[in-house]
């Protein structure tokens, strides 16, 4: 049975406008200056941070890399159908690849040129003649360790460059770090305007809020960038093209993603919020389920960069983390029906 206005516990708890604005203000401010602080902290541990980074990058250029050495050995041809083949078999090739980490660049030279050079006597002494005979060419491996190839290796175009990478890097720390204290503000702004009923949800979803950021961070740092970072080699492939990354443009990169998971992964938390305080109900939420669909899409779209791996990854989790969320609402049963009927007193008293 609905209380009686004069049983109501919470008439004094509600807030004007102003005073809204004003608590949203001081929860930002103090905010701020917990990523401030986290931010500086940040600054010690940037150095092992880059180099963190930069791991799965490098991995998947090697791995690239490798693959197309494999590849390049089984589709060598001959200039002629009697010419030299390569100097190692497609089995030594792809041991020395794979099982010891080397790669190789594929050169053709003159044998004689090469060992009148080395002799030191002239080139055109050893053949006798000024022309050119490029069926006398035969193919020559030059072998590296893979960790020194200058294809694997993550540039930078200008001296100041490495500087930002340390402020992005110090600034991906302070996020991960200050994202607990981040989160108790938002919640403490949302419980300011809150019945007293409703504000103990927001200390059963405070640390949850948090677990599931986290949970974003991680799963988007060690299991989505290596299908991502795959699929965007591969497509350079594709057009033909060898990619040459930046370390700016990559933790750029790194940025984005795993922020979008994490704020991605709060789904079912604020869909369960929302259905406790009486905005929405699990009717409403499994009726609705095509459209949320759509918008989850949408919004992955904008939260991850602009390729189908990543929105994909991102789509895809938070499509069953909804119907998760219809899960969660339903075994907490019926929101406490005081929740809708604040809604409509605060509406009644604003009209």
């Amino acid at each position: 049975m609905p209380r009686s206005s004069e049983d109501d516990l919470f008439n004094s708890s509600t807030m004007t406008f102003g005073e809204h604005l004003e608590e949203l203000r001081s929860c930002l401010i103090r905010a701020a200056a917990g990523l401030a602080v986290a931010v500086l902290i940040g600054f010690f541990v940037a150095r092992p941070v880059v180099h963190l980074i930069e791991e799965p990058l490098r991995r998947a250029l090697g791995d690239y890399y490798s693959k197309r050495a494999i590849e390049t050995a089984a589709d060598w041809k001959t200039r002629t159908p009697d010419g030299p083949p390569l100097p190692y078999s497609q089995a030594e090739i792809r041991d020395a690849v794979e099982q010891h980490g080397m790669t190789y660049e594929l050169r053709e030279v003159h044998p004689d040129r090469l060992a009148a050079v080395i002799g030191g006597t002239a080139a055109t002494a050893a053949t006798g003649t000024n022309a050119f005979d490029t069926d006398a060419l035969v193919p020559v491996l030059l072998w590296q360790p893979l960790s020194r190839d200058p294809r694997v290796s993550i540039t930078t175009l200008s001296a100041q460059e490495a500087f930002g990478i340390y402020v992005k890097a110090a600034t991906l720390v302070g996020v991960v770090l200050a994202s607990p204290w981040i989160f108790y503000q938002l919640w403490t702004f949302v419980a300011a305007g809150l019945y007293r009923h409703e504000r103990k949800w927001v200390w059963t979803f405070l640390p949850i809020s948090v677990v599931l950021f986290l949970a974003g961070v991680f799963i988007a740092f060690f299991f989505v960038f290596d299908f991502v970072l795959d699929y965007l080699l591969q497509f350079n492939a594709w057009l033909g093209l060898d990619p040459d990354p930046r370390i700016s443009e990559w933790l750029s990169f790194v940025l984005i993603m795993p922020i979008g998971f994490g704020l991605g992964f709060q789904l079912p938390l604020v869909m369960l919020f929302l259905e406790r305080i009486g905005v929405f109900d699990v009717a409403a939420y499994t009726s609705q389920w095509r459209m949320a669909v759509l918008v989850i899409v949408v919004a992955s779209a904008v939260l991850t960069p602009a390729d189908p791996y990543s929105m994909l990854f991102l789509a895809a989790p938070l499509c069953l983390l909804y119907f998760g969320g219809v899960a969660l609402c339903r075994w907490f049963g019926d929101a406490p029906p005081a929740g809708r009927i604040a809604v409509d007193q605060a509406t009644k008293a604003s009209q």
